[in-house]
């Protein structure tokens, strides 16, 4: 059973752990990488049928940003790039989500 006492010094522990952790320091942590590809936004969008327009405001994007990512202006960051990636794989799964 852990009491608030253990908690506390599990929780120090492992505190210490991350900062050392992020300093460089090899502390045995487990490190988990996931690679996401590079999406192509503008065939996402053309394989759904809408423009670009209709595509930001459908899942909640910036049309502005859509347009600089297909003209290759910025790219997607880690984060878009999942969700897009989510977007093409399962759209209506993504509209649902954001209607609920």
């Amino acid at each position: 059973m852990m009491t608030k006492a253990t908690f506390a010094t599990d929780l120090t522990e492992a505190l210490e752990e991350a900062i050392q952790h992020a300093k460089g320091t090899e502390t045995g942590a487990v490190k988990h990488v996931v690679m996401v590809d590079t999406v192509d936004v503008r065939a996402i969008r053309n394989r759904l049928g809408l423009s670009r327009p209709q595509f930001a405001e459908r899942f909640g994007l910036d049309a502005r940003t859509v347009q600089d990512w297909e003209q290759g202006r910025r790219r997607p960051d880690k984060a878009a790039q999942s969700y897009l990636k989510v977007i093409a794989n399962n759209p209506e799964a993504v509209v649902g989500a954001l209607a609920g």
